[in-house]
Order: C-alpha cells, then sequence, then structure tokens
C-alpha cells in the first residue's frame, strides 16, 4: 500500500520532531552503556547509529522537498511571462 504525498508529508514530521529525539536518546544511552570507548569507535557507533535510522525510513521521506504531485497544474496561459 503506498502512502499519498500528504500522509508522508506528516509522517516525516512526526519522525523527525518526534521519533529522532528519542532515537538520539536512546543512541547516546547505549553508547553510554559501552566499557570507556575510544572516540574512534564511539563515532563508529554513532555514524552506524545515524544510518541505522534512516534506513527503514528513507521511503517516508522520498520527494517530501518538492511539490505534492496530486495538486492541480495552473494552466500555461495563467502565468505571467
Amino acid at each position: 500500500m503506498a502512502l499519498g504525498y500528504k500522509t508522508r508529508r506528516r509522517l516525516s514530521l512526526l519522525v523527525l520532531l518526534i521519533g529522532l529525539p528519542l532515537y538520539i536518546v536512546v543512541a547516546v544511552t547505549l553508547v553510554g552503556w559501552m566499557d570507556r570507548p575510544s572516540i574512534w569507535m564511539e563515532l563508529l557507533v554513532y555514524v552506524g547509529l545515524g544510518f541505522l535510522w534512516m534506513m527503514p525510513l528513507r521511503r517516508v521521506f522520498l520527494g517530501i522537498g518538492q511539490a505534492d504531485p496530486d495538486a492541480p497544474q495552473p494552466d500555461r496561459a495563467d502565468r505571467p511571462e
């Protein structure tokens, strides 16, 4: 089932405003549980977790920054040149 443009837009806003901050808290907590990792290991974990949250949600964010494809398009004659 494909999500509509407005549904994907609302869902992406919800993910960015609520889901991402929660994911950041979880990532920082996981790194805090590690027994004094080196700075490079910490960086590797953060980069890995940064890509991990994004992969399942990439279809939600695809095309959100563009105009609504379902919206009616204005006629070319109505536009001033």
